[in-house]
C-alpha cells in the first residue's frame, strides 16, 4: 500500500504542494549555480532582461532553465506525490488507458472550436485595472516569449515544440489535472467544482494577471476534458494543441510563409464567442457520451480511496 494512500485527501494536498515547494526551492538553487555557465557569465537577475535576448548564448540559457523549471517544479512533484499516494500510479493519473482516435479528435476539436472564446476572454483581459509595474513584467514576459520562439529553421521549430508544447503539456497535466484535481476532487466531492479551482490555481501559479482569464478557460476545458473522460493523454494531447499550435504560426510567420502574427491579439466579436462556447460545449458533451459507452470513468476503484472519499457516483451530474 502507497504511505499516503489512506490518509484524508487534505493531507494529500499539503503533501503535493509541499513538494512542488520543495522542488521550486532546488529549481531556484539549481538555476542560480547553472545559469552563469550556461549563459557566458549573466545570472539569474538578468533574465528578464530583454537587451540581452538577442544573445544566442544567453537565449539557450534561458531556454534550459525554462525546460528545468519546467520537470522540476511541476513533472518530478507530481509523480513522486502519485507514488507515495495511489499504489497504481499510472491509474491515479488516467495514464493507464489508450487513446480511442474518435475520442482524440474530440479532444482537439474542443481545444480548437474553443479559441475564438480564448480570445475574447484575452481580449477583456488585457483591459483590467493594473499598476505600471505589472504592466511592465507582464510587457517583458511577453518579449521573452517572443525571443523563445524566435527562429525560422527546422531544428528551432522542432525544439520549441519540443520547450513550449510537449514537455509542459505532459508536466503540466500531469501535475494540475493528473494529480491537482483528483485531489480537489476527492475534497470537494464534485467533479465539477474541482475542474474550476484546479484551473483558477493553474492560472495564478503562472504568475500572468493580464493573461489570467484565458488560461483559466484553458485550464477548465483541460480540466473537462480529463473529468468527462478519465483519459489524461487526451488532456495532454489538448494542451500541446493548444501550445504547439502557436509555435507553428509564429515559425510560419517569421519564415514569411503567413502574413498572420499569433503574437498579437485580435478583435473577436461577439457573436464568434457565443458560437465557440456552444459548439466546445456540445463537443464536450459528445466526448463524454463516447467515453461512457466505453466504460470509461473518473473514478478510482472505491476500495483504494480513503473511506470518507468515496463517492456512489462521480457522474452524477450527468447521469440525473
Amino acid at each position: 500500500m502507497a504511505p499516503l494512500q489512506k490518509q484524508s485527501p487534505f493531507i494529500q494536498l499539503a503533501t503535493l504542494f509541499g513538494l512542488w515547494f520543495v522542488f521550486l526551492i532546488l529549481y531556484a538553487v539549481l538555476t542560480a549555480v547553472l545559469f552563469p555557465t550556461i549563459s557566458g557569465g549573466y545570472t539569474i537577475d538578468q533574465m528578464q532582461d530583454p537587451g540581452l535576448f538577442k544573445v544566442p548564448r544567453f537565449l539557450t540559457a534561458i531556454k534550459i532553465s525554462q525546460l528545468l523549471y519546467t520537470v522540476t517544479c511541476f513533472l518530478l512533484p507530481a509523480l513522486i506525490f502519485t507514488g507515495l499516494v495511489y499504489r497504481k500510479p499510472m491509474i491515479y493519473l488516467g495514464l493507464q488507458r489508450g487513446v480511442k482516435p474518435f475520442q482524440l479528435l474530440l479532444a482537439l476539436l474542443i481545444m480548437l472550436c474553443a479559441l475564438p472564446l480564448v480570445g475574447a476572454m484575452s481580449e477583456w483581459n488585457a483591459t483590467w485595472p493594473v499598476s505600471k509595474g505589472m504592466r511592465e513584467m507582464e510587457d517583458m514576459a511577453a518579449e521573452q516569449t517572443k525571443a523563445l520562439l524566435k527562429g525560422s529553421g527546422s531544428g528551432t521549430l522542432i525544439f520549441n515544440l519540443f520547450l513550449l508544447a510537449l514537455v509542459p503539456a505532459i508536466a503540466e497535466e500531469v501535475f494540475f489535472r493528473g494529480a491537482l484535481q483528483r485531489v480537489i476532487t476527492q475534497i470537494v466531492k464534485n467533479g465539477w467544482v474541482a475542474t474550476v479551482i484546479a484551473a483558477i490555481l493553474f492560472s495564478t501559479i503562472h504568475l500572468q494577471f493580464l493573461g489570467f482569464m484565458p488560461r483559466l478557460l484553458l485550464g477548465f476545458l483541460l480540466g473537462a476534458i480529463f473529468f468527462v473522460s478519465g483519459n489524461l493523454w487526451l488532456s495532454i494531447a489538448g494542451h500541446f494543441l493548444n501550445n504547439g499550435l502557436q509555435v507553428v504560426l509564429v515559425y510560419l510567420y517569421n519564415a514569411r510563409m503567413i502574413t498572420y502574427d499569433a503574437t498579437k491579439d485580435d478583435h473577436v466579436p461577439i457573436y464568434m464567442a457565443i458560437v465557440s462556447t456552444l459548439v466546445a460545449g456540445l463537443l464536450l458533451w459528445q466526448l463524454h457520451k463516447k467515453a461512457r459507452q466505453a466504460g470509461q470513468t473518473f473514478a478510482l476503484p472505491a476500495e483504494t480511496l480513503p473511506r470518507e472519499t468515496q463517492e456512489d457516483d462521480p457522474f452524477k451530474i450527468f447521469n440525473d
